[in-house]
């Protein structure tokens, strides 16, 4: 049995990685349903946070259906990122993530993020002051490095363990890389094989077949994965990875009754977290991914991702399910 301190999870769990626009409340939902072990807020920040931005304290909100669910901040200022956990906990998560991985600029240039690889000391320090200052598990989301010339990440991931994480999430590429190239996981399992680490380590990055899922348990040996962009429209990859695990054979291709219900309780309870204007643009990008691979779809698509009112939106699934009844499209 592996545990993330006190919470207890599964051989080789799965984690719904935190993906900024994408791992609302709805979503979470939906990839609890089908499987997902943990699941991961969008980041927030730690500065949005203290000064009760709106776009950062919604990100708060979670849900007893969710559990055990992490709340990810990130920042690179100490007493903010402090500040940040005491309105943190007042959500009552399970688990407090620490984001040192985000590649993207306006991030970095803060020196949050990937940013902070530059500086292993402050990462380092704020790791071990966020660990005290709470009674949740800690656990922290990085990369590989800053670029391929700077990995230290077996060194990082001892001095994160030694002053209090209790799991570690690696994404195997480097700040330079972004989301370009194949993620790397040899790093990923020297960090494992490292007879010093005793916490879990998940691997992150190109974690999208089943057979991959099975390649980082089988070959790399690690603790578990962290499924980031092949679930987006996609909650049932995670039922797929865990049906290809206890049986080695795919599960059958989701058939078009299932995957419109799916999109169509995602936009009611977008709606109903957010309002009506903000659900319907908001669940947009999922869309291509629900319905990919369908022939003939462009016309159902397009009315699903241009329309402004959930009306219209509801009418396309009404129309796609009449069109197209329950086929399996593989």
């Amino acid at each position: 049995m592996l545990k993330i301190g006190p919470i207890e999870l599964p051989d080789f769990p799965l984690l719904l990685a935190p993906m900024e626009d994408v791992s609302d409340p709805p979503f979470r939902a939906l990839c609890k349903e089908q499987g997902a072990d943990v699941v991961y807020t969008e980041f927030i920040s730690s500065e949005g946070l203290i000064r009760d931005a709106a776009k950062s304290t919604i990100k708060l909100d979670i849900y007893e259906k969710e559990r055990p669910v992490g709340i990810q901040i990130f920042g690179a200022n100490i007493d903010s990122m402090l500040r940040a956990i005491e309105i943190v906990e007042k959500s009552k998560p399970d688990i407090i993530d620490i984001n040192f991985g985000c590649p993207v600029k306006k991030v970095v240039s803060k020196g949050a993020g990937a940013g902070i690889l530059k500086d292993i000391c402050l990462m380092e320090k704020l790791t071990a002051e966020m660990v005290k200052r709470t009674h949740l598990p800690v656990t922290v989301k990085t990369r590989l490095g800053w670029d391929h010339d700077s990995i230290r990440i077996v060194e990082v991931a001892e001095r994160l363990q030694d002053v209090g994480i209790k799991a570690l999430s690696i994404h195997g590429r480097t700040r330079a890389q972004m989301y370009k190239g194949c993620a790397d996981w040899a790093p990923i399992a020297a960090v494992k094989d490292n007879p010093r680490m005793h916490i879990p380590i998940f691997g992150n990055g190109d974690v999208n077949s089943p057979e991959r899922a099975l390649e980082m348990r089988d070959v790399y040996g690690l603790d578990g994965a962290m499924i980031g962009r092949a679930s987006i429209g996609n909650p049932w990859f995670f039922k797929q990875v865990k049906h290809y695990f206890e049986t080695g054979n795919h599960l059958a291709p989701i058939g078009m009754t299932e995957r419109v219900d799916a999109a169509r309780r995602h936009l009611k309870m977008a709606i109903k977290w957010k309002g009506e204007i903000l659900g319907v643009l908001e669940t947009r990008r999922h869309y291509s991914n629900y319905f990919k691979g369908i022939p003939n779809f462009k016309p159902y698509r397009s009315k699903m991702v241009t329309s402004d009112h959930s009306a219209d939106v509801f009418k396309a699934f009404d129309e796609v399910e009449q069109v197209f009844g329950d086929h399996q499209f593989a």
